[in-house]
């Protein structure tokens, strides 16, 4: 194992603190990932405004509600407390 690890540092030395560093390449890359994260956020945005109006609008169809609660609700209410 020594040998393995004596054989990397003579083929691959490791570069001095002031030779490594990212670049303008890597800080481009950097401002092109954040503006795509922002348009795609935008884009998500709009498009969930948009199937909001359209459910209000009954696009989707009629949403059936019901009226009573669930069986699940009405233990939650007589226990006054959640189980997962």
């Amino acid at each position: 194992m020594d040998l393995v690890l004596l054989l990397a540092s003579a083929v691959d030395p490791v570069p001095e603190a002031e030779d490594v560093r990212a670049g303008w390449g890597a800080f481009w890359l950097f401002v092109a990932l954040v503006a795509a994260t922002a348009l795609l956020m935008w884009s998500f945005v709009r498009q969930i405004r948009k199937t909001r109006a359209n459910a209000e609008r009954g696009v989707f169809g009629p949403v059936e509600r019901p009226e009573e609660p669930t069986e699940r609700e009405h233990r939650v209410e007589q226990d006054g407390e959640t189980r997962g």
